[in-house]
Order: structure tokens, then C-alpha cells, then sequence
């Protein structure tokens, strides 16, 4: 048989089709015969499952799958196993020794929408001063310091709290990130309780992780961060 896990970096991704590649192992009585890296051709409605049933995997291991594309798999003869997270080298090990179960959704997916879990949505416009948070990728952790005009593997963010004027510089841990460094960093930057962020350039996929948690995104600044600031 053949297991895809789907992959970022070297851990289990959040969402199966927006992945970076799927690590496909071949396993023959409880033995892992092979593995391969595939990088993720694209996500279109259908093509996966296709993709993958071409490919001969019998089962798909990832964080998050919505229903329909479930159905797909399975009119295709694949087991999806979700829900899943961690290191995919201590997931085939769990797959193997059949302790893998699927887990919550890691995802959300309404009205065809895709929604990652774990991120309250704040509709845009309805945040009070009490809650506004605004972030900033920095060159530095001053407020003198210029934009980053990189989002993904900024040196720093800044996170101002506009009702108290009080700011955080936090490294950004995922600046040497093989692969995934920009939805990494958007779910840090999430995790923070940003609310709107300045930036100079932010990936597609990173502002889709940015935008589903009800973050504004504010690309194309330059600058220093402090006259950014004084004039928001």
C-alpha cells in the first residue's frame, strides 16, 4: 500500500490541498519500503484525488480535509485519515504500528469556504480600540526600525496596542524555514491577537491563514514603523 501524508516542512500539514508537497510512503507488511517527496501540484476541485489514485496511495494522512473532497477520495478508494498532527516521521511510525486515529478537523469549511480552526473570525470594522492590535514586520525590534518588506521571513514583528501604546518585538522563529515559513508565521502572528498588519509583501497563501482569522492585511509599506504609525 501507499500512504500520502500531506506536508510543510517536515510536519503534517493543516490543510491537504494547500500543502507543499505529500510525502508518499510505500509500505508492504508494516515495512516502509519507500518514500518519496512530491511537490503539491495544485489545488483544484477534483484533481487530487485523481492526482493521488494515479499514483497508486491508498490512504491520505492530513490536518484538515472538507467533506466534499473526502467524498472524492473515497470514490476513489482512498482512506483520509484527519485531524492529524506532529512530525510526519513520528506519524508514519503511529500509522504503522495502528495507533493513528483521525482527530478534529483542522480546518473549517462552510458554504465552500475555507476557514482554518483554532482562529476566532472578527469581522472587519467591529474591533474597539480595547482590542486593536496592530503588527508590523520590522528589520528590528525598535519602532524606528524599517519595514520588512518580506512578511514570511521578516526579522521581527512589532504588535502595538493602540489603547495602551504599548508594543512587543518578537522574533520571528520561522525566518530560516525551508518550506510553509509564511502560513508559519501568519499563525504566530494570529496567535498574537493581531488584528490588522503592515507589511511590504505577503504571500497567498500566508494572507489566506491572515484573512480567515479576521486580520487585515496592509501590504506594499515601506518605511520606518514609528511614521507608519503616526499616521494610522
Amino acid at each position: 500500500m501507499k500512504v500520502a501524508i500531506a506536508t510543510d516542512q517536515d510536519s503534517v500539514s493543516a490543510h491537504f490541498g494547500r500543502c507543499d508537497s505529500y510525502s508518499i510512503y510505500e509500505i508492504e507488511e508494516g515495512k516502509i519500503l519507500d518514500k518519496k517527496i512530491i511537490p503539491n501540484p495544485g489545488h483544484e476541485p477534483g484533481f487530487l484525488p485523481q492526482f493521488l489514485a494515479e499514483r497508486e496511495v491508498t490512504c491520505i494522512i492530513a490536518g484538515g480535509m472538507g467533506p466534499r473532497a473526502q467524498n472524492l477520495f473515497s470514490q476513489k478508494n482512498i482512506k483520509t485519515i484527519t485531524g492529524v498532527q506532529g512530525k510526519i516521521e513520528e506519524v508514519i511510525e503511529q500509522f504503522l504500528e495502528q495507533d493513528l486515529a483521525s482527530g478534529e478537523d483542522l480546518c473549517g469549511h462552510r458554504k465552500g469556504e475555507h476557514q482554518p480552526t483554532g482562529y476566532k473570525h472578527r469581522e472587519k470594522g467591529k474591533q474597539t480600540d480595547m482590542e486593536k492590535i496592530i503588527c508590523f514586520s520590522a528589520l528590528g525590534k525598535e519602532l524606528s526600525s524599517e519595514i520588512d518588506p518580506r512578511f514570511g521571513r521578516a526579522a521581527y514583528f512589532l504588535f502595538i496596542n493602540i489603547r495602551t501604546g504599548s508594543f512587543e518585538a518578537v522574533k520571528n522563529p520561522f525566518v530560516d524555514a525551508g518550506q510553509g515559513a509564511g502560513t508559519q508565521t501568519a499563525q504566530m502572528v494570529a496567535d498574537k491577537g493581531a488584528t490588522t498588519v503592515f507589511t511590504g509583501d505577503c504571500g497567498p497563501k500566508a494572507k489566506i491563514v491572515l484573512q480567515a482569522a479576521g486580520i487585515e492585511v496592509k501590504t506594499g509599506f515601506s518605511g520606518k514603523v514609528e511614521e507608519i504609525l503616526r499616521k494610522y
